[in-house]
């Protein structure tokens, strides 16, 4: 996969003290300086926070830690070059890509840091069924069987996120979640004909793998 490197983001480190606060100026109230100058500079600042947020989360997160921990006794040594924070053109968190073996975690459009180790612990249960399982992503069964134990384990469905949503229900509210995201997720498969199959594929796996916690004792 070819990713941006940390070299290739645009930088205004080297600007004159004088421009670079120029330029912040510009960037958070819009006023002053061109549209492609405040374009470029927003995206560094995206690129810069993503890769703090991204280092402290690798450092201290007990779930990133514990994913890490769980992926490296199943052969798979989890850098920090291995989540690669990167502009994304759809409105989407982050990927696991298989072929790559690696997380795109898109800048930008996290909401708190939160969010986004939310958004590396789905990704990591991706990784660690596609080492462990050997996941076969164009069969919808084994595509919906992530995606349930993705979204159940990673604190996507806790209640607060779902209210952020505009999702609000008091009766079985992370299973509703769990399955909503994961029809939705199938459904966006090249290989998923239409909604029916997707649901189809969903329902086929839910018992086995909703239960299915591996490697949490529990949903946490």
């Amino acid at each position: 996969m070819d990713t941006p490197s940390s070299s290739s983001v645009p930088t205004t480190s080297d600007l004159p003290t004088y421009e670079r606060w120029r330029r912040k100026f510009s960037m958070i109230t819009g006023l002053g300086g061109t549209k492609e100058e405040r374009a470029v500079d927003m995206e560094a600042y995206h690129h810069q926070t993503c890769e703090k947020w991204k280092r402290e989360l690798m450092t201290y997160s007990p779930a990133v830690i514990f994913m890490m921990k769980h992926l490296k006794l199943n052969g798979c040594d989890v850098s920090s070059n291995d989540l690669v924070c990167a502009p994304c053109d759809v409105n989407r968190a982050g990927g696991f890509i298989p072929e790559a073996g690696a997380v795109v975690l898109c800048q930008g459009k996290f909401m708190s840091k939160t969010h986004m180790e939310d958004t590396i612990v789905h990704e990591l249960v991706h990784m660690y069924d596609h080492a462990k399982f050997k996941v076969d992503w164009n069969n919808l069964r084994h595509h919906a069987c992530s995606e349930i134990r993705a979204n159940s384990l990673s604190g996507d469905c806790r209640w607060s996120r779902e209210v952020w949503r505009g999702f609000v229900a008091f009766s079985k509210q992370h299973q509703e979640c769990v399955r909503r995201r994961a029809v939705l997720s199938v459904r966006a498969n090249p290989a998923c004909p239409d909604q029916a199959t997707a649901e189809r594929a969903v329902n086929e796996v839910w018992e086995s793998c909703f239960n299915d916690t591996r490697p949490f004792d529990e949903i946490y």
